[in-house]
């Protein structure tokens, strides 16, 4: 099998690497190994959108538990005893560009110490006349564990989620189907759109729309399950 392997500390995969039937390329290749963490593999989504990924995590900064050893997970890979997990993306259109995400979007006051206010229609209907806040975010089931569950303390297994950071008027949270179309328009900005870890930021300026919602792309990430074991989490956790 050829791969293209992204990620940091990757002198410590490669030697596991040549135990098993992988080559490394650079073109090519049918997968691609990330090695590290969450911001590894969301980062090699956005270089390579849509070309399966396996996801495996850094020892040394992110200790995993016996069954998930870098020689067990190398081994179930080579031997398909690994599931390929279909990802639904989301997208955010503006007049500045376009951008895609895995785990979630987000409209944001551009200055720190000034306030967005922002108006929200969802499919086509006002939602609110007007939110004051640091601005909203929409995130995808998977993305639900991130940013989404710090400010609403919950997740959801099913649509897309609709979060507001820091409003003052306290909008209710919504779970969205995920057909939904949601338009944020800034009334007092400016605002700058971002996609997880990504470092191109959209300017939204005073008057104009952004809309958010489900992507026609979709990511394929191999053994997701135990990238996000519960028990290498507690490791984690421990270690910090």
């Amino acid at each position: 099998m050829k791969i293209k392997l992204l990620g940091k500390n990757l002198d410590d995969i490669r030697r596991e690497l040549k135990k098993f039937p992988i080559e490394e390329v650079e073109n090519g290749f049918d997968f691609i190994i990330t090695h590290g963490g969450d911001g590894a593999l969301l980062g090699a989504e956005r270089e390579y959108p849509g070309i399966p990924k396996f996801a495996l995590r850094d020892a040394a900064t992110a200790p995993t538990c016996s069954r998930h050893s870098l020689h067990t997970l190398l081994d179930d890979f080579c031997n398909g005893r690994l599931e390929i997990s279909e990802l639904p993306k989301l997208e955010a259109k503006c007049s500045s560009g376009t951008l895609t995400a895995v785990n979630d979007l987000f409209l944001h006051n551009l200055e720190r110490c000034s306030a967005l206010r922002y108006q929200v229609a969802i499919d086509g209907e006002i939602y609110a006349k007007e939110v004051l806040g640091d601005g909203a975010c929409m995130a995808s089931v998977h993305g639900s564990t991130a940013y989404y569950r710090s400010i609403t303390r919950s997740i959801f297994r099913v649509g897309i989620g609709l979060a507001f950071s820091n409003s003052t008027e306290e909008p209710d949270h919504l779970v969205l189907d995920s057909s939904s179309i949601v338009e944020l328009t800034v009334i007092r900005g400016p605002g700058i759109v971002v996609a997880d870890n990504s470092p191109v930021q959209l300017p939204v300026q005073v008057g104009e729309t952004v809309t958010f919602c489900q992507s026609e792309q979709k990511a394929y990430i191999c053994g997701l399950n135990t990238f996000m074991c519960q028990d290498c989490r507690k490791l984690r956790h421990q270690k910090l």
